[in-house]
């Protein structure tokens, strides 16, 4: 969905304050039948109070089996075609079908969403929609007291409610009664609005998503018309299944229009003075990635090949590239990580934009051929989407301890830069500014994210043309060096005397024949040496090389300029230490805000920047690998705050961490 803002922004950013928009209140009835079934997409007039709200924050949650994926993205997409800002957290379970009804099997999807710029899904939901007990139980901690429930009662039968550990059940002994709970029979009434469409139950219950969706849809006005073609277009073989889902999205948005149990509808207005005038589009982190890796191939007129291996969260990419073999995209699923990098590897040196993608566990396996491509020096992007470690860990979960394995991982010496997108959008300019550094400096290069923004989505500017930066890169195309007789010959590692790369010669070119392999190059011909000052000096030289990559300097966001305290971040850290200093600053607190997109190398002001406050915050999902950096290079003993929970930081836990060392 694509939607266009015709004026730039022209107010403040708001601050993003603590705590959800105002829960609806409940009509405190007892849900009643369909009553009138009407198409939501002729907008007839409602009778019922529609209040304004400036955001919300829902989840969705329920099996695994249940659809809330889906469900979520659904929402979101329509939520991005009207205009507002938004954020999303999807949450699920590794188990690919883990038992129905049980905890570990819970699937959730959080969005955020405002009528103003925002930065994170939210901290806790104002709306929990609950398929079943597990997903009751599972996330009523996160609801605040007076939050919104909508409850599928169907499934609270005693058999559902002991699978995890509900005595007695949650609706009736006084578990909610702090809340605003909409018990809604979602099961019974999506049946009945299908009984007419010869499906059997289980056929006819896999629809309740689409009931629970158009619920929601009326009660927040959401656009309908996209997620009816969405159903029709993904059943097209199945057009009795798309057209019971399309039913079942209407009885859903139907009775939300006439039981007496909503008396009250919501609207966000679109977050219009939030945004430079565009064409907009609501994208994930790993999309986003995709079209940048596309996009820069096309800028260096470079085909662009994936060698890769199906990993969780990363495999998105493998599915994205391999759709669009008609830019010059080349994806190879290799039997192993291994096969994978060594794939790209050689598709770098038969002069293509090379990428492979993995997460953690797969950087470990495919290290060795990492530091083959430091040796050889040539262009290769590993992207890294970040999860839960060690070992297998957590699949689908969120982590950003990779940043050591990528920066020192490998055996001897073997410098990589580092770049780490900031948001999802920011994922397709990350892509561009690796594969930048990879060709000039002919260099591997590692781009880390992480399963937060691979998975999460928010609104992209999408780029004109001419906004992109020309990544061309010129070919060896003849001899480069003139021997002592005058003889010219091709060195391949005589270097650019600006950024020390080595010319990149396409195999079968003509009088360019040179010696690949692992073993250390003689400086210049690229024999093999083993002479100890010859080692030395390429060591030192492809150090250098790395160390002179062209990053900007750091920016330091002081409005005030008398901060005293800096709170600095990498990563997917941005958005929720963004809002957390927000809140402080709207309390009146002085806290200054930096974030690194390169960190390796740093920039070069880094530790100017560190020595000019009393204090520095380093908030990170591991436990201090930044923080760890930053001591050992610049001597300043920053005050790291971790967590490695799976989950992202929430803004008013960031809050509370920086007005304390404001405080000290």
């Amino acid at each position: 969905m694509t939607s266009q803002v015709s004026s730039p922004a022209e107010q403040a950013e708001p601050a993003e304050q603590p705590g959800g928009a105002a829960a609806p209140p409940s009509a405190g009835q007892a849900p009643s039948p369909l009553t009138a079934q009407r198409d939501p997409a002729e907008g007839a007039a409602s009778s019922k109070e529609v209040r304004r709200l400036d955001r919300v924050i829902i989840r969705f949650a329920g099996d695994s089996g249940d659809g809330m994926q889906l469900t979520g993205d659904r929402f979101t997409s329509e939520t991005a075609s009207f205009g507002n800002d938004l954020s999303t957290l999807p949450n699920f379970p590794a188990e690919i079908r883990a038992p129905a009804g049980t905890l570990p099997g819970v699937s959730s999807f959080q969005l955020h969403f405002a009528d103003h710029d925002i930065l994170t899904p939210g901290d806790a939901p104002d709306v929990l929609v609950a398929m079943n007990p597990a997903a009751l139980k599972a996330n009523l901690a996160d609801v605040p007291r007076g939050g919104e429930i909508i409850v599928n009662t169907d499934e609270f039968a005693k058999r559902a409610m002991a699978k995890v550990g509900y005595d007695t059940s949650p609706l009736d002994d006084g578990t909610l009664d702090a809340y605003n709970v909409h018990p809604v029979p979602l099961t019974t009434l999506t049946i009945e609005a299908l009984k007419d469409f010869g499906l059997s139950r289980k056929e006819a219950e896999r629809s309740k998503n689409m009931f629970a969706l158009g619920l929601l849809s009326w009660m927040y006005h959401r656009p309908t018309e996209g997620t009816e073609a969405f159903l029709r277009k993904k059943f097209a073989k199945k057009p009795q299944i798309a057209e019971a889902n399309v039913a079942a999205f209407r009885a859903g948005w139907n009775f939300g229009e006439t039981t007496e149990d909503f008396a009250v509808s919501y609207e966000v207005a679109p977050a219009t003075a939030a945004f430079p005038a565009g064409t907009y589009r609501n994208i994930s982190g790993n999309l986003a990635l995709s079209y940048g890796l596309i996009a820069a191939a096309r800028q260096a007129d470079l085909p662009l090949y994936l060698g890769s291996y199906p990993i969780t969260p990363a495999s998105d990419i493998l599915h994205e590239l391999s759709r669009h073999k008609n830019f010059g995209v080349r994806t190879f699923q290799a039997e192993d990580e291994i096969a994978g990098i060594g794939a790209a590897l050689g598709a770098a040196f038969g002069g293509a934009l090379a990428v492979t993608t993995t997460s953690g566990p797969g950087v470990a396996l495919k290290s060795e051929t990492i530091g083959l491509a430091v040796s050889l020096e040539l262009p290769l992007l590993i992207v890294d989407i970040q999860r839960g470690g060690p070992s297998t860990g957590l699949p689908t979960k969120t982590e950003q301890a990779d940043l050591l394995q990528a920066m020192y991982g490998r055996n001897g010496e073997a410098p990589v830069p580092i770049v780490a997108p900031k948001t999802p959008a920011d994922c397709f300019d990350a892509a561009l500014d690796a594969a930048r550094i990879a060709l000039t400096y002919r260099t591997p290069v590692f781009l880390l994210s992480d399963g937060y923004l691979a998975n999460g989505s928010e609104p992209w500017r999408i780029p004109e043309p001419d906004e992109l930066p020309d990544l061309r890169v010129q070919f060896a195309t003849g001899p480069n060096h003139a021997l002592a007789d005058g003889t010219e010959v091709f060195w391949p590692y005589k270097r650019d005397p600006q950024t020390l790369a080595r010319p990149w010669a396409v195999p079968g070119t003509p009088g360019l024949e040179h010696r690949i392999g692992g073993i250390e190059k003689q400086d210049g011909t690229g024999n093999i040496s083993y002479d100890p000052a010859n080692h030395d000096f390429m060591v030192r030289t492809r150090q250098a090389k790395t160390d002179g990559v062209a990053v900007p300097d750091l920016t330091v966001d002081d409005p005030s300029g008398q901060a005293r305290t800096l709170v600095l971040g990498w990563g997917s850290t941005y958005g929720p230490i963004t809002a957390a200093v927000r809140r402080v600053r709207a309390e009146g607190g002085r806290v200054a805000q930096a974030h690194l997109r390169h960190l390796n190398p740093f920039p070069a002001d880094l530790g100017d920047v560190l020595a000019t406050y009393d204090t520095v915050v380093v908030p990170e999902m591991n436990l201090g690998q930044l923080a760890t950096l930053l001591r050992a290079r610049y001597l300043v003993d920053v005050r790291s705050y971790t967590q490695v929970s799976g989950m992202p930081f929430k803004a008013e836990q960031l809050a509370t961490v920086l007005k304390e060392a404001i405080d000290d």
